[in-house]
């Protein structure tokens, strides 16, 4: 009984990838350190920062933390677009859409209206949860670079580049929302060289 238990679940390993090579979406194998792979690998690393941040902040914080858990879901269609294989004349359906832009934009815009206006750089860091927001801006920002050399290469939707660019102004705004929330003075860069 327990034998047919186990023959109904997924493996977790294929050893497919033993070889330093992974497939794309459709089965094309691809070496590892493939700028693709990178990308994707790097949307995925994100999500998993945000996975942390929402642990973090649960609803104690922002009672509308829930926001992430859509950012996520939005990442995984983000890296499942980049896992697809570019086939010449081909358009490869996208599930980010401007939509999805303008709706990170509402969130920028209700959140920053609640900051006092920034003059001058801050430095990342105040509460855990803020500083964690900026970890996950900054390998945002690093994903959204190698999706824009991927695009060098082989065409990339636009809409997914406009995403991420926002993703990481929205991960900027929150972390000094969250900082607002928490009470937690943000520090401003200080220029010693003049």
């Amino acid at each position: 009984m327990m034998e047919d238990a186990d023959m109904k679940r997924s493996r977790v390993y294929t050893r497919g990838g033993d070889s330093g090579t992974s497939s794309l979406i459709g089965g094309e194998r691809v070496k590892k350190s493939c700028l693709r792979l990178d990308a994707y690998g790097t949307i995925d690393e994100l999500s998993a920062h945000i996975g942390l941040l929402y642990a973090m902040v649960g609803t104690d914080i922002d009672s509308d933390a829930g926001r992430l858990q859509w950012i996520q879901s939005r990442l995984f269609d983000v890296g499942t677009h980049l896992a697809m294989p570019y086939i010449e004349g081909q358009e490869l359906p996208c599930a980010i859409t401007p939509i999805h832009v303008q709706q990170l934009e509402k969130c920028i815009d209700t959140l920053d209206a609640q900051l006092s206006p920034l003059r001058t750089f801050i430095l990342p860091g105040g509460c855990v949860a803020a500083a964690q927001c900026h970890v996950c801006r900054t390998v945002c920002r690093r994903a959204e670079r190698l999706i824009a050399s991927l695009s060098e290469e082989v065409p990339v939707n636009l809409n997914l580049l406009a995403f991420v660019n926002r993703l990481s102004d929205f991960l900027f705004v929150y972390a000094r929302f969250l900082n607002k929330m928490g009470s937690v003075e943000e520090f401003s860069w200080k220029n010693d060289c003049c």
